[in-house]
């Protein structure tokens, strides 16, 4: 922890108590404005000026993180240490939030969970809900013995989801499946109407051996045309590094200054690593309108600025249509908002031969199932935390998507960052706003590569010279 500079990578939605804790002052170049939420607006020219060494966070410095580490460590230990009870119950969620939050005292946190989980269905939603997703992240398979006779007893769609999650990632048998199946069918009458539960089910009737479309057709064909495309690619195993390029407004994906291909690694891995449909899950794949951009009044985020991606529903079907009038756009009512988003209508974002391909309507189930603020960011975690996890030299997050950056141990100055880069690069087109396409290529154990995109990039940028889609 004493080194000079550390990478960062976290994400953006931990629970407001949580995140009141770790607020430090932080400092960066003068804003040009800032809006109701507290959130920085910057002009297009305005970024495209911004330098690293003009962006500064408390929170990295040495002094920053140090003093935020030993306060919430020592407030996590001494929730471990209370007898059992109503006190320890109550704060039992945020001490399990800080263990996998810094990555510690896991044994303990294992033993509180695995003592919690027989008594979880009297608790309240939320404290299932902070329970299970503990043991999803990290204790599967200690955890998979308690959740079958638990599964009767949750009658929340997305507890119930998070309990049948855990129970496959440990072991996603026949026996298991058939038993989530069982528990679903008597539990949710109606579970083809609920957007978490349509997931679950399409997990566990999900076929085998199907193939994904042409790359190069969602390449070729954006959303809408002449607005820049953020393109993320992900492996199915988020632990996995991802690739992030963009695709101009014209067509042409964003080169470096010596002519390659632009990329950076981003990441779309939660901290749980549950499904996108659930809350705080992994990035879901499918469509996003990018509304502009903003720096986060999270200052687990930084002040970084982000690109803020919206998902269907949370995000109106007109601002899908025309994002650049966002600042015009009629207020709609939830329900009007709700009953404008058909299957149909976000499928007609997609190229046609990408519109049968389940997996990109996730990001419509997310967004019919409440997600939102899922942000393209970058970060102000140490990720030391985590050498010793798969996902190292990253961070997990709450389901943003994550680019590193490199800050100052000295004084919180920023170094580097593949976050202002991938920024600077969707505003090249001259404008900031646009679309987010979020796929995953295959299950392939080591990150995504330029190598596996770049063929698929080139047909792409043919077709689109000869104003083919």
């Amino acid at each position: 922890m004493g080194n000079a500079v550390f990478k960062s990578s976290f994400g953006s939605s931990l629970s407001t108590a949580f995140l009141l804790a770790f607020f430090l002052t932080g400092c960066s170049t003068p804003p040009r404005s800032v809006d109701a939420s507290g959130a920085v607006r910057r002009t297009v020219a305005e970024l495209g000026a911004l330098r690293p060494s003009s962006i500064a966070h408390g929170l990295t410095s040495a002094s920053g993180e140090r003093a935020v580490y030993e306060t919430e460590i020592a407030t996590m230990r001494s929730t471990f240490a209370l007898p059992p009870g109503a006190e320890a119950d109550e704060k039992l969620p945020s001490a399990l939030n800080t263990a996998l939050h810094f990555n510690t005292d896991l044994d303990t946190a294992r033993e509180r969970v695995l003592a919690a989980l027989p008594r979880a269905a009297a608790q309240p939603p939320a404290w299932q809900r902070a329970v299970l997703s503990a043991a999803h992240a990290q204790f599967p398979r200690e955890a998979a013995p308690l959740i079958p006779p638990l599964l009767p007893l949750i009658r929340t769609p997305r507890e119930f989801a998070i309990a049948a999650y855990t129970l496959l990632r440990a072991a996603d048998t026949p026996g298991a499946r058939s038993q989530i199946t069982d528990a679903l069918r008597n539990n949710f009458p109606a579970a083809e109407e609920e957007p978490r539960l349509r997931a679950l089910m399409q997990r566990l009737q999900s076929p085998a051996g199907v193939a994904r479309p042409p790359l190069a057709d969602l390449l070729a064909s954006p959303p809408r045309p002449r607005y820049p495309v953020v393109y993320s690619f992900q492996r199915k195993d988020r632990a996995r590094a991802g690739l992030a390029v963009v695709r101009g407004a014209d067509g042409r994906f964003v080169r470096n200054a010596d002519g390659s291909l632009f990329s950076i690694a981003q990441y779309a891995l939660a901290r749980t690593h549950l499904p996108g449909t659930i809350t705080n899950g992994n990035t879901p794949q499918g469509v996003f309108v990018i509304k502009g951009t903003g720096s986060a009044t999270n200052r687990w985020i930084g002040p970084t600025p982000y690109l803020e991606s919206m998902l269907p529903v949370e995000a109106p079907l007109a601002l899908f249509d025309n994002p650049q009038a966002r600042d015009t756009l009629p207020k709609l009512s939830d329900e009007d908002n709700r009953r404008l988003w058909t299957e149909a209508a976000y499928l007609a974002l997609l190229p046609a031969a990408w519109r049968g391909w389940g997996p990109m309507s996730e990001a419509l189930l997310a967004g019919q199932a409440g997600r939102d603020e899922i942000l393209a960011h970058g970060n102000a975690i140490n990720t030391a935390y985590y050498r010793n996890e798969a996902w190292y030299p990253t961070a997990p997050s709450a389901g943003c998507l994550v680019a590193a950056e490199y800050w100052s141990r000295d004084d919180g100055t920023l170094v580097h960052s593949d976050q202002l880069a991938l920024v600077k690069a969707f505003v090249a087109s001259g404008m900031d706003v646009g679309y987010l396409i979020v796929v995953e290529l295959d299950d392939a154990p080591r990150p995504v590569v330029v190598a596996d995109i770049i063929a698929d990039v080139f047909a792409a940028e043919r077709r689109s010279a000869l104003g083919e889609r």
